[in-house]
């Protein structure tokens, strides 16, 4: 179980997404605030305000307008303050070619946004998991790719 508060920055320009995503959140067993942005620019605005706490994670979409979550990413891992930012690439894509590219380029994780509601939670959960028990050290190419098969969801003591 989760027991620290997550400060969450989702940054997807698919407003439907954003609406599951937070749902999602809300229904799990955690204590969380979320802020979301649309394209990489306001990420990298976000991420380098003068004294604003970072993010615990970010869940970055790859398709945005302005700046893709690939030129997001790479301006992320070559900044020497942002680069152990535990980064989650999230995207309706299951593109091999852009899975290896996103993993080659440092993402923490990777998350092929599911149709159903019930995974989006477990999907979310799994990621959430991961970042607050390691080490944020990057995965094993064969560990990369978050699915939610696996994760079983406490009960939610909030509801």
């Amino acid at each position: 179980m989760i027991s620290q508060h997550i400060h969450i920055l989702l940054a997807d320009d698919d407003q439907a997404d954003c609406l599951l995503f937070k749902d999602a959140l809300q229904e799990l067993p955690v204590s969380a605030s979320l802020t979301t942005v649309q394209n990489g620019e306001q990420v990298m605005e976000e991420l380098t305000q003068n004294g604003k706490k970072l993010p615990d994670v970010l869940f970055l979409d790859i398709n945005m307008p302005r700046k893709s979550g690939f030129a997001t990413l790479g301006e992320i891992k070559r900044n020497n303050g942002l680069q152990k930012l535990p980064v989650i690439m999230f995207s309706t894509s299951s593109d091999l070619e852009s899975i290896k590219k996103v993993f080659r380029d440092a993402a923490h994780y990777y998350i092929c946004k599911p149709v159903e509601f019930s995974n989006w939670k477990k999907v979310i959960y799994e990621a959430l998991t991961l970042v607050t028990e390691k080490d944020h050290s990057l995965p094993l190419e064969e560990n990369f790719m978050i699915t939610g098969a696996s994760i079983v969801i406490p009960d939610n003591p909030k509801k």
